[in-house]
């Protein structure tokens, strides 16, 4: 018989000290060769996580053996480190039971009358408002500690700074000249946060978490935070149950000389916020250009997408390899004019779409491929039958060994037997992908049939809006290939290469 041993700490400090953790697994793995329960060290469990949830990762995966009857029994501490919540303590209590697993406490006797239930919810009421009593007086220490100007915690250290305990403030270090020197760019050149990202990375500066990579929103959150300038706050979120929110103005507590370093005076902090604030007016992501082909262009070069950019108020397309915070490798791919593609590749879909014979002939095709969908069952379900029948050979192939039919013959079917059991498992893999891509096939083409009655009948009416239906619908990609013209893929069976498309963009 098996036993289950859950340990748990609710703190990362009572977890690097080992001391609880250690002493509970010692007494329970007593405990459980007391009682003649197998011990197991995958069936071992510790956790550090609050007592006051039963959403714990751990304790889920505990429950689960228990659904699943992998052990004949729980065996814990105490009472409360199971749970600290009594309510909680009887929904394990009655899972325990349901599945008929015992569960064994280390300094306690747990009795199943309706007294000794009663005794238990006691018991969990009191461990829970012990747990309170924790909380508040941390709470307590932390507005104590706001009071006399120092920070609650030196958890979530700012960047270009290190805690002092003692003195409760961030102490600068060397990365603060960073912080600075990205404040000066911004301030006396104007540029952009992705710029910022390029110049950090080609001066191999290591990001906060480590590596040379800088994103915008790191470099962003660094530029926003008030800190920097010397106001730093405490009291901005506040934890409800398990979510973190959000707290309003009013209750931020300013906490004076929270850092012994600014990085910026007020005034250049809010010259930072104002460029800021004028490179989102600039981005082109809040620019009113519309990109017909927006995510459906494809560089032949890299293989990335292209994207839609302003270049002096027109809208272009440009590859993303181009853009060296998501390429190491720089694609040369040639920027294209967005007005010009949008309107050659439409025009040649709109040329389908007028003739309903073009468009039935594309569906005959694709409708061809779907009728290998009842093949492809069959052969999935002859795999399956195949696979089965190796388990058995493989069952006979012991029997013959346990009888002493010679080692090397066994070793040898039993590699054979192996191998084609490898193949069949991605013939499996191969067979499931082009199934699923068959019924996928199906469900888009009759969606097809329903939009293309529509369309040959409307398609002088079409807007914006209409054509990126169309566009999907009919699941168009264009792929640019240097100073090759532009090739079109999609359902319906028009040329790859269209002559509309052919001049220069």
């Amino acid at each position: 018989m098996k036993a289950a041993i859950y340990c748990r700490v609710s703190t990362e400090d009572q977890e690097r000290e080992g001391t609880s953790l250690d002493s509970q697994l010692k007494a329970c793995q007593d405990k459980a060769q007391e009682l003649g329960y197998e011990i197991r060290e995958e069936y071992t469990i510790r956790e550090t996580y609050s007592g006051l949830t039963l959403d714990r990762p751990k304790l889920d995966q505990l429950r689960q053996w228990v659904r699943d009857k992998e052990v004949d029994a729980v065996v814990a501490y105490t009472l409360d480190r199971l749970s600290r919540d009594p309510v909680h303590f009887i929904i394990l209590q009655e899972e325990l039971e349901r599945n008929g697993i015992g569960l064994a406490l280390v300094t306690e006797d747990l009795d199943n009358s309706d007294l000794g239930l009663l005794i238990t919810h006691i018991k969990g009421y009191a461990a829970k408002l012990e747990a309170e009593k924790i909380r508040e007086r941390t709470m307590r220490g932390k507005r104590e500690r706001i009071r006399n100007g120092k920070l609650p915690t030196g958890r979530g250290i700012l960047y270009g700074y290190g805690y002092d305990k003692e003195r409760g403030i961030n102490v600068a270090n060397s990365d603060l000249e960073t912080v600075k020197m990205i404040g000066r760019w911004l301030i006396q050149e104007g540029i952009f946060l992705n710029e910022a990202c390029r110049r950090l990375m080609e001066k191999r500066i290591p990001a906060p978490k480590g590596g040379h990579r800088w994103s915008r929103g790191t470099v962003g959150r660094i530029m926003r935070n008030p800190a920097y300038a010397g106001r730093s706050y405490a009291g901005k979120t506040k934890m409800e149950g398990k979510r973190r929110l959000s707290c309003s103005e009013a209750d931020h507590i300013l906490i004076p000389d929270a850092v012994d370093r600014t990085a910026f005076t007020w005034e250049e902090w809010e010259l930072i916020q104002r460029q800021l604030d004028r490179n989102r007016e600039l981005s082109p992501r809040n620019q009113k250009l519309r990109y017909l082909l927006s995510g459906r262009i494809f560089c032949k070069s890299c293989g990335r997408k292209y994207h839609g950019v302003p270049v002096h108020g027109k809208p272009y397309y440009r590859c993303s390899g181009r853009v060296r915070l998501l390429s190491d490798k720089y694609c040369t791919s040639k920027t294209i004019n967005a007005s010009k593609l949008d309107e050659a590749v439409w025009a040649e879909v709109a040329k389908a779409l007028e003739n309903p014979r073009i468009i039935l002939a594309g569906l005959q095709q694709s409708k061809d491929g779907i009728n290998q969908e009842s093949f492809l069952e069959e052969e999935l379900d002859r795999i399956v039958k195949r696979l089965k029948a190796l388990d058995k050979e493989q069952e006979q192939l012991l029997q013959w060994a346990m009888k002493g039919f010679p080692e090397d013959i066994v070793a040898r079917e039993n590699e054979k037997i192996n191998h084609e059991r490898t193949e069949l498992h991605k013939a499996t893999h191969e067979t499931e992908k082009k199934l699923e891509q068959a019924k996928e096939s199906h469900i888009d083409l009759e969606k097809i049939e329903d939009f293309c009655k529509i369309a040959s009948q409307n398609l002088a009416d079409f807007g914006y809006s209409e054509k990126k239906l169309a566009l999907e619908a009919l699941k168009i990609k264009v792929w640019i290939d240097g100073d090759n013209p532009p090739r079109l893929q999609g359902i319906l069976p028009v040329p790859s290469e269209v002559c509309a498309m052919s001049q220069p963009l």
